[in-house]
């Protein structure tokens, strides 16, 4: 039963969909909840009914996208990309050289390999070459995330904005996105952008020091906690006659008391028992500071290294994490993950008090003493991508050789018969990968997204309550009215803005969702082919550039990049015009007898 009176439901469904925008834009919860939380409000009012929301779970779309995914963790897994790497990277010596090389080659992959996984293994590797040669991570990891989200333009299956789009048309009973189409705008837009950001990066980007310089120059930002043990011969002490003011580079910055907050520590404070010892410094000197005598000690219960080390590794939470929002004690971390947090860094925010109390946030770059189990307990639970620090590395067995190649000549197979559909051809690869041992059940539970899931389910769901209430011609009725003057370009530039938009702030698939049923409408009510409309729409769902919350991959760099949103916002802005004008140019030369005749 509806509750809401039918002359009211556009209003109603615009009012949801601005509060769910600014919940993600607040970051009030995870996308993923505020996504739930408008969809059981449509539920309640009788907007859209549950079995509409079951529906998204048989999308086909929505299942390539898993299997993509899965797929390319299974590669990623079994065979040492790292190699490859080395091989293809190894050659470019200068900034502009590395860069070029860099972003074309991960366009390309991009293009055919799902965006977050190839961010999540380029990133360590980007960072490392920067650092090496003395150049700031900032000046490389924009380009690399914008190079993912351009190269997945070029094909169909390159990014889950035209999956999820080509799924919404063909159960519209609409043809699905030209292919050749979209090659042709996708490759004439990607060399541009690319030769774009090669040119201009370095006056564009900022030159921020990554996180562990950071810690030398502006070391009030990074807290480390320390707790005194029952012995230690500090207690009862000053801090002047316990030597804590003569340390090799580490600083003691604050005192925990119970409830009390002592900052700064006078050099005649008298150290008592159970006190907190909040310091800052770089990575070796917090590991000195463990081994001094002081009594000072490493956090209880992480399972020993087999050679006896200790182990620093840093990481920046992940878009969709289920760590967000809770505090450091609260989440349990220690057990979890066999690891424990023992500094963090914020973007430059300056940080107080005890690290455990701590709420955290997506790209918060966390400095942790890690145990042996810690690897696997990451890859199980995808809260958190390991940025520097030792990592378990892939074996270079001969007998993986023959897998490849199978597995490649499948793929190429496949590709050039068409003789099947995308979401059955991955069905088959994924089949054939399981049976060949490159992906097993552990491997699904560990590398299987649910919040991605969720939001792709409930954003069709949200297309529905849009389509069902008539808010998409609402909309269209409004925006027509304002551009059919000039034409159907106007209008396809306005969905493009209106596109370009939402996807800012949410994600490129909840912008399709929003979008799709405005561009439909608008097509049907000029009585022409929405073809190029639906092409504008896709381009703009994947124009996030200005912002680090629009698109994920944004989200695992703006944490090690050291950025902010001014960053983005100053070279994702020219990088908006020129992509989208580009697209907008090759679409009306393309369709210039729709669009103009």
């Amino acid at each position: 039963m509806n509750l809401i009176p039918e002359a009211f439901q556009p209003y109603f469904v615009i009012a949801v969909i601005l509060l769910l925008f600014i919940s993600i834009y607040l970051e009030l919860v995870k996308p993923s909840v505020s996504f739930l939380f408008a969809i059981i409000i449509f539920i309640i009012f009788g907007i859209i009914t549950p079995s509409q929301v079951l529906d998204g779970f048989s999308n086909q779309s929505i299942a390539s996208v898993v299997l993509l995914i899965l797929i390319t963790a299974g590669v990623r897994s079994n065979f040492n990309v790292e190699i490859f790497l080395n091989k293809v990277f190894g050659r470019a010596k200068t900034y502009r050289g590395f860069l070029f090389s860099m972003m074309s080659k991960v366009a390309v992959l991009s293009s055919f390999v799902n965006n977050t996984p190839v961010v999540v293994l380029l990133t360590p590797y980007v960072f490392n070459w920067g650092k090496q040669r003395g150049i700031s991570p900032s000046k490389l990891l924009i380009p690399l995330s914008y190079s993912t989200i351009i190269g997945g333009m070029i094909t169909v299956i390159g990014t889950s904005t035209t999956l999820v789009l080509n799924g919404f048309l063909v159960e519209h009973g609409v043809e699905g996105l030209n292919t050749n189409s979209l090659f042709i705008i996708g490759s004439i837009v990607a060399v541009c952008c690319i030769a774009f950001l090669a040119l201009f990066s370095k006056k564009l980007l900022p030159n921020h020091k990554d996180f562990i310089e950071k810690f030398e120059s502006n070391k009030r930002q990074y807290l480390i906690e320390k707790r005194l043990s029952e012995n230690s011969p500090l207690i009862g002490k000053s801090i002047s006659e316990g030597g804590l003011r003569n340390l090799n580079g580490v600083y003691l910055v604050e005192i925990v008391r119970g409830e009390k907050l002592i900052s700064p520590v006078s050099p005649k404070e008298v150290i008592q028992s159970n006190d907190v010892l909040i310091f800052a410094g770089n990575t070796d000197n917090i590991v000195d500071l463990t081994l001094t005598d002081i009594g000072v000690h490493l956090p209880e219960k992480l399972s020993p290294q087999s050679n006896g080390k200790v182990r620093v590794v840093e990481g920046v939470v992940s878009a969709n994490s289920s760590l967000i929002g809770k505090t450091i004690k609260s989440s349990n971390f220690r057990e979890r993950y066999d690891a424990a947090v023992i500094a963090v860094h914020r973007n430059g925010e300056k940080l107080s008090g005890k690290i455990g109390r701590m709420s955290i946030k997506a790209g918060d770059v966390l400095l942790m003493y890690v145990g042996s189990e810690f690897n696997d307990r990451v890859d199980l639970y995808k809260d958190l991508y390991v940025i520097t620090g030792e990592n378990k590395e892939i074996g270079t067995d001969q007998k993986q050789n023959y897998k490849i190649i199978i597995l490649l000549t499948l793929v190429a197979g496949l590709a050039i018969s068409r003789a099947f559909s995308l979401f059955v051809s991955l069905l088959i690869i994924f089949t054939v990968m399981i049976g060949m041992g490159l992906i097993s059940m552990k491997n699904i539970k560990r590398d299987l997204d649910v919040n991605l899931v969720s939001i792709l389910v409930l954003s069709l769901a949200l297309g529905e309550a849009i389509i069902n209430t008539g808010t998409g011609q609402f909309v269209a009725k409004y925006v027509i009215t304002l551009l059919e003057p000039y034409g159907p370009i106007a209008l396809m530039v306005g969905i493009m803005l209106i596109t370009t938009l939402l996807t800012s702030f949410i994600t490129n698939v909840g912008a399709v969702s929003i979008a799709f049923p405005l561009t439909l409408a608008i097509s049907a009510d000029l009585g022409i082919s929405g073809e190029p409309f639906y092409l504008a729409l896709a381009f703009a769902a994947s124009a996030a550039f200005l912002t680090p919350v629009g698109y994920q991959t944004n989200l695992i760099i703006y944490g090690p990049g050291g950025y902010n949103f001014k960053d983005f916002l100053k070279i994702g802005l020219p990088t908006t015009v020129l992509y989208l004008g580009i697209a907008l140019s090759i679409i009306i030369l393309l369709y210039k007898d729709i669009l103009i005749g």
